[in-house]
């Protein structure tokens, strides 16, 4: 189960390409593609650069006309495939950040 207070970071073998409003993603790794719409990259986006994946959804909420739940739950299989798939991992919120000392 995902947890919307963990974050959500790129592994280093995946490649990213925006293509107008959708992207392509690549595992360098199985040499598979995987395409996303205008709201999967929208998703991708707000995932790959917010501190937690709470943030992204309450960042989406403000964006899109939609019912919370639908959107957790569309989120939630979004991150749930693309972690299958070796294209992002979830990460407790403080790792990789810099120590406040």
């Amino acid at each position: 189960m995902v947890s919307f207070a963990d974050r959500a970071a790129i592994l280093p073998h995946v490649l990213v390409r925006f293509l107008d409003k959708e992207s392509v993603l690549l595992n360098l790794e199985t040499e598979r593609y995987y395409g996303l719409d205008e709201t999967g990259t929208r998703m991708w986006q707000l995932l790959t650069t917010t501190p937690t994946i709470e943030t992204a959804y309450q960042e989406l909420q403000n964006e899109f006309d939609v019912e919370s739940e639908l959107l957790r739950l569309h989120l939630t299989e979004l991150l749930s495939r693309l972690v299958e798939n070796g294209l992002l991992q979830i990460q407790p919120a403080d790792v990789g950040t810099a120590s406040p000392i």
